[in-house]
């Protein structure tokens, strides 16, 4: 299942997943939350809260992710991840050169850390 979190900023979409994911739960919430945040920021950043109880995702909802992500490389700005699940952790942590714009892993006894740093300002580069 996948929830839209309230009360972020206009250019943060926060998300928070918990048990089993489908595509229908792809489609229906996460396209077009994406769309919206587009809409309203040029550059997003997005806040995910992964539970627990996660246990997996359709294929289907997994290809949406990987079209949605691939197709707005250039927008995304700040993915702030927040999950105890290790095998999640590790793999964002091995596969960093995929990831657009900076990631960052937070466990979810630091959710309002991540929440803060979602919502910062990022460095400016020179």
């Amino acid at each position: 299942m996948i929830e839209q979190y309230t009360g972020f900023p206009e250019n943060v979409l926060g998300l928070r997943i918990s048990g089993h994911v489908s595509r229908e739960d792809y489609q229906r919430v996460v396209s077009p939350a994406v769309d919206a945040a587009l809409k309203r920021a040029q550059k997003v950043n997005i806040y995910v809260q992964v539970d627990n109880d996660f246990s997996g995702l359709e294929l289907g909802a997994l290809w949406d992710d990987l079209k949605v992500g691939m197709g707005h490389l250039r927008q995304w700005e700040r993915i702030a991840v927040v999950t105890d699940i290790a095998w999640i952790a590790n793999a964002l942590n091995v596969l960093g050169f995929l990831k657009p714009g900076e990631v960052e892993v937070f466990p979810l006894s630091d959710a309002g850390k991540a929440q803060a740093w979602i919502t910062e300002a990022p460095a400016p580069t020179s």
